[in-house]
């Protein structure tokens, strides 16, 4: 009777981790699924919303914001499987500065990282 009751403490213990994990990611809230998901800027600071509306008018362009936000809620970039923090969000930046058809100019890279350092430090929360 005592080892099925510590059995069950353990397993709700354990159960209580796991539904926190994704409200330790700095409570970042998100809206749809899949391809159409994206991050709900309502709960970012006033500074960071017009450097969002940027990210959303360049970065949708070639791929979805799905894999930025699991890159940030994360720390792991999901296609390399790299660690994704402040010096990823740099290298990104950088490489889309040279991609021709990214349409990007340096102030909208520079807008763009400062955003994601913004969420990627949210996310450590």
């Amino acid at each position: 009777m005592v080892c099925n009751r510590t059995l069950t403490s353990l397993f709700v213990a354990a159960a209580l981790c796991l539904a926190a994990g994704p409200l330790a990611a700095g409570d970042l809230k998100t809206v749809g699924s899949g391809d159409s998901m994206n991050f709900d800027p309502s709960g970012f600071r006033e500074d960071m919303k017009p450097k969002f509306a940027v990210m959303t008018a360049k970065c949708f362009k070639c791929h979805t914001m799905e894999r930025t936000i699991v890159a940030i809620k994360t720390g792991v970039a999901p296609i390399s499987g790299q660690p994704f923090d402040r010096g990823a969000t740099k290298a990104y930046g950088i490489k889309m500065l040279r991609k021709p058809d990214s349409d990007m100019n340096k102030e909208q890279v520079k807008a763009v990282v400062e955003l994601m350092n913004y969420l990627v430090d949210e996310a450590a929360r």
